[in-house]
């Protein structure tokens, strides 16, 4: 059973997921670290949000030879 804690983490990251998603819709294709500026949220939180949308295959995290670029999915 999931406690009352962890339903407000889940929560959270579910919010933080609506957010990424909206910037990258906004803005556009971009690399993890702008991605985390214009959010302005923690990192470990963006990343926690991409691997939700990832999971719903709502994104795509290409490597370059610069670091990841996240770009929503079309």
């Amino acid at each position: 059973m999931a406690t009352a804690m962890t339903q407000d983490c889940v929560l959270q990251i579910g919010d933080m997921a609506g957010v990424v998603w909206k910037t990258l819709d906004e803005q556009g294709p971009l690399s993890l670290a702008k991605l985390v500026k214009n959010t302005g949220a923690p990192r470990d939180t963006v990343m926690q949000a991409l691997g939700w949308l990832a999971r719903e295959d709502k994104v795509t995290i290409e490597e370059t030879s610069r670091g990841k670029i996240v770009s929503l999915r079309a």
